[in-house]
């Protein structure tokens, strides 16, 4: 492992120096890969360790019919390394546990039952293990019990494979019964194109996981976007301006600064009025809202979210009252404002007349 400082603290990771490919594929070179589930990690994860030249099979419940059919259409073959689940878990030796947190605890019988000594069972999440109370699903001894948490949607995890920067992913072990679950957990993480790894636990992957969706990842994002929308629009702005300084000019412009150099470098690449009153501001928002994360936290440790989830998304017709909630959002003004935005940013390659490409306000170089 490598020791990398972080902001004064010391961490060791394990980049592709440490763990290349091709001890990763030696580790490995026995061992079948079944993907359970082809929804939102499943597919992503399965092709990068297909193209990375490992054995993969796909475990999907034809039930479940547009999964399947989507299996089918990306060129898995029924039969050949396209199974039903119960199948793809007798075959397999690494068994991927990549369908909801919801679905895991539905299918987990069926998994321990057919699960064999010696394989081990991967998950890309805590959640399952760490709150076993509720899920029930409690591995036999007689397995490794490994993960790898990407940090980012299956969406990013495949982009990120193709560009060759790979996403950044934790580790952990729970379990070692076979005395090479490190080796398998790290080799695996590898495979699926990590950028680099760094170690973590169950408990804290899974607290700050859903801490961080619930929070600036995605629910304190969205609701802060929505508040500051709100009270321009309550001002008497158009929606085309409370939507670009509410999200365009974040995400098609500052969040890549952020993303290059950091914070301060985003900061100073601003004028000077919008410097100033950043740094104003910026503790007024972090004192409002540090008693509400800590809210948060608290209610993830104590398993109050989980059991949120596991009664929410356990329901029957659930998929389709999250689709309503999904299409309000998306009929909301605010973001039918954004889909008028997108619309109007300028195709890739598209050129004025003097062969520059178009662009709308700002200066050359900026």
């Amino acid at each position: 492992m490598a020791n990398i400082n972080f902001g004064g603290a010391v961490e060791q990771v394990v980049t592709r120096d440490e763990f290349p490919l091709a001890k990763a594929r030696e580790v490995m070179k026995d061992e079948v890969f079944a993907v359970l589930g082809y929804g939102v990690q499943g597919p992503a994860q399965a092709f990068n360790l297909k193209d990375n030249g490992f054995n993969v099979i796909i475990g999907q419940s034809r039930q479940f019919a547009r999964d399947w059919d989507r299996a089918v259409s990306d060129g898995w073959i029924p039969d050949v390394n396209l199974f039903d689940l119960e199948v793809a878990v007798q075959k397999g030796t690494i068994i991927m546990m990549l369908v909801s947190d919801a679905a895991q605890m539905q299918i987990w019988p069926m998994v321990k039952q057919n699960m064999r000594p010696g394989s081990a069972l991967y998950f890309s999440h805590g959640f399952s293990i760490v709150y076993k109370d509720q899920t029930h699903v409690v591995p036999p001894s007689d397995v490794d019990v490994i993960m790898i948490a990407p940090k980012g949607s299956g969406t990013s995890v495949r982009r990120n494979f193709l560009s060759g920067a790979g996403i950044n992913s934790s580790f952990a072990v729970f379990q070692d019964s076979t005395g090479k679950a490190m080796d398998r957990c790290l080799a695996t993480g590898i495979g699926i194109g990590s950028g680099y790894l760094f170690p973590t636990t169950f408990e804290k992957e899974v607290y700050s996981d859903l801490t961080g969706e619930r929070g600036v990842l995605m629910g304190a994002l969205a609701g802060m976007m929505e508040a500051q929308y709100d009270v321009l629009r309550e001002n008497g702005h158009t929606p085309s301006e409370a939507f670009n300084e509410s999200v365009e000019e974040l995400t098609q412009s500052l969040i890549r600064l952020v993303d290059e150099k950091g914070m301060d470098w985003m900061y100073s690449n601003c004028s000077a009025t919008a410097q100033r009153g950043a740094l104003d501001w910026r503790p007024v928002f972090k004192e409002t809202l540090l008693p509400v994360f800590k809210d948060l936290y608290r209610s993830v440790k104590t398993g109050h979210e989980t059991a949120v989830v596991i009664s929410r998304c356990g329901q029957p017709g659930y998929q389709g009252s999250l689709n309503e909630e999904l299409s309000d959002m998306r009929n909301s003004e605010m973001w039918q404002a954004g889909a008028a935005v997108r619309s109007l940013r300028p195709h890739e390659g598209q050129k004025d007349t003097d062969g520059k490409a178009k662009g709308i306000g700002g200066r050359e170089g900026a």
